[in-house]
């Protein structure tokens, strides 16, 4: 029995998705992305832009599953919505953490 690969297609839709998926991971674990970026300046080289872009890279491999998974069982449109709702709500709670910290 051969494995077939898995039927994505890439159009606008999924790109969007992707993305929107990745920002509100993004934001919604920044803790991590911090420590990852942190991590990656310590191996590739302090302040170097490269770590920034690299640190994307988890997050929208994961932002792409997430986009898949609700595609497969929502459809479409709902993966792209809840990707806007996400990270509407992620980078809100993103300035609130921000803010908290700054008032410590």
């Amino acid at each position: 029995m051969a494995l077939s690969p898995l039927p994505v297609t890439f159009d606008t839709a999924t790109v969007a998705g992707t993305a929107l998926w990745a920002i509100a991971l993004y934001w919604g674990f920044s803790p991590l992305s911090d420590r990852l970026i942190s991590t990656l300046e310590e191996s590739l080289g302090t302040n170097s832009p490269a770590a920034s872009l690299v640190s994307v890279v988890p997050f929208l491999a994961v932002g792409g599953l997430v986009h898949y998974g609700l595609t497969l069982s929502l459809g479409g449109s709902w993966a792209v919505s809840l990707g806007v709702i996400s990270a509407i709500g992620c980078g809100v709670y993103e300035l609130g953490r921000r803010d908290g910290q700054s008032s410590e």
